[in-house]
């Protein structure tokens, strides 16, 4: 199985949106909607943007705005869902074609990527909000995040590894450690901090190369 695949698998349409977009007019509105969301989030204005700017931006009336989003609320969570979604789609991209040859070289992508979109994508800022996306029950405790679940499945199958829930919740970790620092190489930097960028690599293939080793030591003992 090629590299990526698990990434985007099962991804779902954008939620808290009133009227799902079915042709192409309505899809590229709701675009254009979230697409002025974005310029306000990358102004630094998104705890006081109203469901009135967002129209205004967009050249929209307040009623093609309402017909999507009850609330200001739900436009941000619309906005973190594109953001996450392409995230997800160059994501899946970037392994298919650079195929990582370890485990360390996927984490490397996964940053790269990352920081690169928080360099493109208008209003990517907007995806360390709100509560992450978790499995329902797969019988983690833990509830890893569904980008960590999906790690797991790249790297277990890629680099034969056993996926079982200490990796799942390892690679949560690693997501929760990376979101924080890739965002504070940004918070005054717009092109990013490269220090912490760094860091954020050396950080997650120490932490998940000790869980690694410790993986394989139980299995050699048993």
């Amino acid at each position: 199985m090629a590299l990526g695949q698990h990434i985007t698998d099962d991804d779902d349409t954008l939620a808290n949106v009133r009227t799902e977009p079915t042709q192409s007019r309505s899809s590229k509105r709701l675009d254009h909607l979230l697409d002025a969301a974005a310029a306000i989030v990358d102004e630094g204005e998104a705890e006081r943007m109203t469901t009135a700017e967002v129209a205004e931006r967009a050249g929209a009336s307040i009623g093609t705005v309402y017909r999507y989003f009850p609330d200001r609320l739900a436009i941000l969570a619309a906005l973190r869902q594109r953001a996450t979604r392409r995230f997800r789609q160059k994501l899946a991209e970037e392994l298919s074609i650079e195929h990582p040859e370890d485990w360390m070289s996927l984490l490397d992508t996964v940053v790269d990527v990352y920081v690169e979109m928080y360099r493109s994508e208008p209003g990517f800022s907007v995806i360390g909000a709100g509560n992450r996306e978790r499995v329902e029950d797969d019988g983690d405790e833990s509830r890893p995040s569904i980008f960590a679940v999906r790690l797991a499945r790249e790297i277990a199958e890629g680099f034969d590894v056993e996926n079982d829930a200490d990796l799942r919740f390892s690679l949560d970790i690693c997501v929760e450690i990376g979101e924080a620092l890739v965002a504070r190489a940004f918070a005054t930097d717009p092109a990013g901090d490269e220090r912490y960028i760094a860091e954020c690599r050396r950080i997650l293939h120490s932490y998940l190369g000790e869980h690694l080793a410790t993986a394989e030591s139980r299995a050699s003992a048993a």
